[in-house]
């Protein structure tokens, strides 16, 4: 009867310690939890009016590679998926009443040459895949910084290379002209400076 009063206690002293390790580890891992806090203080600093006709946007993915060789030290690189777009658009802000020339029967709108309204890179598709051989935190953020940079240059290049600003004076025609027409009920004839 004494030993099996002994293993009672000792398995209720046993029970009592397993719980209060328990519940410590639970009251620890609630005190040392991470909180995140987000503050903003946003404030619009311009407030533009906008004219530009978007009218052909180029949708691109771009892989880049930028390595600095050392002769010493091991190879820096990063590696970087870029994707992102390149928009095209004629801004109607420039025209003036002279580039409009009324007849009778007809209306010649002479247009400003289409331009590239932005290059910008999408950043939720946009990954960097690997960096290698940077070892300071700063070289890392400088050579990331300079992929986004040589990225956007490229899509900028590329989408010239594929005559995105003659697609926009194509879609100018097409889409801007029908419309023209409609709201001024005489034939439209398009030009550009």
């Amino acid at each position: 009867m004494a030993i099996r009063s002994r293993s009672v206690i000792s398995t209720i002293f046993f029970l009592v310690v397993i719980a209060s390790i328990g519940f410590m580890f639970m009251y620890l891992k609630r005190q040392f939890a991470t909180k995140t806090e987000v503050n903003q203080d946003i404030m619009v600093s311009k407030i533009t009016a906008m004219g530009k006709l978007e009218l052909v946007k180029y949708s691109m993915k771009d892989v880049v590679e930028k390595k600095e060789v050392h002769t010493i030290l091991p190879d820096s690189r990063v590696l970087f998926v870029a994707v992102g777009e390149v928009t095209a658009c004629i801004d109607l802000t420039k025209v003036k009443k002279e580039d409009i020339v009324l007849t009778k029967d007809s209306v010649t709108l002479t247009l400003p040459q289409p331009e590239v309204c932005y290059v910008k890179l999408d950043h939720q598709k946009s990954r960097v895949y690997d960096v290698s051989g940077v070892y300071f935190p700063d070289k890392t953020k400088e050579m990331v910084e300079d992929v986004y940079k040589i990225a956007e240059q490229k899509m900028l290049t590329t989408s010239r290379e594929m005559n995105l600003l003659g697609k926009a004076r194509e879609n100018a025609t097409l889409i801007f002209m029908p419309f023209l027409q409609n709201v001024a009920g005489k034939k439209i004839a398009l030009k550009f400076k």
